[in-house]
Order: C-alpha cells, then structure tokens, then sequence
C-alpha cells in the first residue's frame, strides 16, 4: 500500500480497512500536533504556551521556555471529531482510531531542558513539555497499522451502548484479542494493492529500494534499472544573514520501479 492520493485514498475512506485506521489516525494526530505546535510558536490567537503546573520535581527547576500547548490542540480536535458514536460500527471505529492518534501523540510528549549558570555550570534549569518530532509519531502509528486488530460489533445490555470487540466468528489468521484502546482497529479485509482497483493505483512502475523492498513492493513481479544523471544542491554553507547557498552537481544513479 503506497497510501495513495486523491481518487484512491476516497476509496479507502468508504471501507473499514486497516489502511482506512491508519488515515484516521495519521490525521487526528497531525491536527492535534500541528495545534499545539501553533500555539508555542503564537500563531493562533485563542492559546499561547503551555503551563505545566504538575510537572514533577518543580523544586530542581524553574518552569520557563514555551512548551507545545497539548491540552488545548486536545480539546480543540475532541470537540472538532464530536462525541462518541453509540450504534454504527464503522463510526466507533473510526472515532476509536481518531482517539489512538492522539493518544500517541500525548505519550510522546518530553521534558525538555536548558542549563543556566557561570561557565557552563547548570545552577538553574529551565524546562517546558515539547512534543516528539511527527516523523516519530508516523513510525508508531505504522507499527500500529501493523499490528492493527479486525473487530465486529456487541452491544452493552445494560446500557445498550454498542462496543467494539472481536469479530463473533474466529476467522483463520486474526486474533481473538480484546482491542484495547492504543490499538488501531477495522472491520474490513484489505484488497490486494499490487493491481489496479478502485482503492489503488497498483504498483506497477512505482519505484523501490533494489536490496531494501523492490521483492515485496513489485509483489514478486520484478522490477525495471533504469540510469540517468540527476542534478541535486551540493556544498551547501549558510550565509549571513539569513539564508543558504548551493552549488549544482550533477551524479549517475539507478533508478528502479517495478514491472507491469
């Protein structure tokens, strides 16, 4: 799956597929961070940095910088999803899979650090919370994705909620793992993604990494070398003030992508 744009990724948002809780995810932790990111940097007119009155250990240091507002992006995108749905299964799912996103974006908030005092020494420290860098956040998202849990539908007598549980059936392959509620869940068996179909472009002609992925993204299909020189920025220094300039080299490389 290459997570493919426009006409394909409306696809996938129609189904219940594992790709489908991976977009959720992905994007009610990209709101949430890019929110609270907003807010640090003064962007946004409604909050500003984030206060830490239960930091622990306040003692050691004094609370200062501008930390990443995370309680506001939070309430912000809770209040933007809306409340959690009670019949519709491919609704709790998706709502559930929102919640995952933000979840991991929570837990990987830091306490970050700076030392003051006389030639080096740390007599003071300030501290703020800074979020992890989204790139981290996608890696834990797609190992999520991998790991993500098939689920069906049961309904709570006493409150006659619905809830998400495993499918009634045992179904060869999957676990009857209770989901708990870190683990990105779908309803749907994903399609193949190495053809064409109305969820993906396929994989023909997409490139790929010869000793890294080309066997499993050409889907044992093999795949084409193409050489060609390409011309990237080299040498890069930056100059005062306030920007970088470039050389223009030229190289050979081999390019791969797969066959029809």
């Amino acid at each position: 799956w290459g997570c493919s744009r426009e006409i394909w990724r409306g696809g996938l948002f129609k189904r219940g597929f594992k790709e489908t809780a991976f977009l959720y995810a992905i994007s009610s932790a990209g709101l949430t961070h890019a929110m609270a990111k907003a807010c640090s940097a003064g962007r946004m007119e409604r909050c500003t940095c984030d206060e830490a009155p239960d930091l622990e250990n306040r003692e050691a240091w004094q609370w200062g910088g501008c930390g990443d507002n995370l309680k506001y992006s939070n309430k912000f995108v809770k209040e933007f999803l809306g409340r959690k749905p009670n019949k519709d299964l491919r609704a709790r799912v998706d709502f559930h899979n929102n919640l995952v996103g933000m979840k991991v974006i929570k837990a990987g908030v830091e306490t970050t650090c700076k030392c003051h005092g006389v030639s080096g020494s740390c007599t003071v420290r300030t501290c703020w919370r800074q979020l992890s860098p989204f790139h981290e956040i996608g890696k834990q998202l797609k190992q999520k994705y991998e790991t993500s849990l098939k689920v069906g539908s049961t309904t709570n007598e006493a409150t006659g909620e619905g809830d998400i549980s495993p499918p009634k059936k045992s179904i060869p392959g999957h676990s009857d793992q209770i989901p708990r509620t870190t683990d990105l869940v779908y309803i749907d068996d994903s399609p193949s993604f190495c053809l064409m179909s109305r969820y993906s472009p396929g994989t023909s002609g997409r490139k790929c990494y010869k000793d890294k992925n080309c066997d499993s993204i050409c889907c044992g299909r093999g795949h084409n070398t193409q050489s060609r020189v390409v011309t990237r920025p080299c040498q890069c220094q930056v100059r005062w003030c306030c920007y970088v300039e470039c050389k223009q080299c030229t190289q050979r490389e081999e390019v791969y992508t797969c066959k029809d």
